[in-house]
């Protein structure tokens, strides 16, 4: 129960590692602001949380600044802090060579996947820094360490979440927030079940996660547990870290074996 007492605002809550996370979380015990742009798969989350569990529910668009603010101050009232924040939400993009970029789907990624971020840190960083101490976490992406995991515009986002997570963790440190990001590799979500529902219809998803040492791909619960010891004391000497949690993909040229 390391977040008894705790007040968690989880965004992406609605589905894929966001919606793994608000069930680790309220497993031990946080209370939730779950946040995602689909309002009613919100309330789906609600059913699959422990009985008891105290929750407000956000159907936004976290690219607006306005109703980040609006949703912490409801957060606020509602319950008097916020102790951790979840940056989960995230969209991706096709895969369109340099040469053909769309520029309105590059203003959109970044709108979502990198100023939603800043947004609910700027927000929440407020009571945290009132309270001495508080816990962000950011999903950001083996995309934004090296390239191949996704297109352009998301992997970029994705980069600029990592660096954002370093500076916010050295500018909020003098008031006890920690500033951590978690990097997924392949991770079955409602954002890459395309590629594993064509990996299983063409007979190959024995494939899915054979360029990473582990030789498989993950689970939203395993990246949630990731995000949960960050998020918790356990991880209180820990801010300003990018860790993958990626099978090992990282850690290699996507060889598997080559180091034998």
């Amino acid at each position: 129960m390391r977040f008894k007492d705790r007040v968690v605002i989880v965004t992406g809550a609605a589905s894929g590692i966001g919606r793994a996370t608000a069930r680790r979380l309220a497993g031990e015990g946080a209370a939730l602001v779950l946040v995602d742009r689909d309002a009613a798969a919100l309330e789906a989350v609600l059913a699959e949380l422990p009985d008891g569990t105290t929750t407000q529910l956000h159907g936004m668009d976290i690219a607006d600044e306005s109703a980040v603010e609006t949703c912490v101050a409801a957060a606020l009232q509602h319950f008097g802090r916020i102790d951790v924040l979840c940056n989960n939400a995230g969209i991706a993009c096709g895969q369109a060579l340099a040469t053909d970029q769309d520029m309105a789907e590059w203003q959109q990624v970044i709108a979502v996947n990198l100023f939603g971020v800043v947004h609910f840190t700027k927000h929440t960083a407020r009571p945290m820094r009132d309270a001495g101490r508080g816990a962000i976490v950011n999903t950001a992406s083996v995309a934004g360490i090296r390239s191949g995991a996704g297109g352009n515009a998301y992997s970029a986002s994705k980069a600029a979440v990592i660096n954002f997570t370093q500076t916010a963790a050295c500018d909020l440190a003098q008031w006890g927030i920690r500033v951590n990001a978690v990097c997924p590799g392949l991770i079955e979500t409602g954002m890459t079940r395309r590629v594993f529902d064509h990996a299983r219809a063409i007979g190959k998803a024995e494939r899915l996660g054979s360029r990473c040492e582990l030789r498989r791909a993950g689970q939203s619960g395993e990246v949630a547990a990731a995000i949960a010891f960050l998020a918790s004391d356990d991880a209180s000497y820990i801010t300003g870290q990018a860790i993958p949690v990626d099978g090992g993909n990282t850690a290699s040229l996507n060889l598997p074996g080559m180091k034998v």
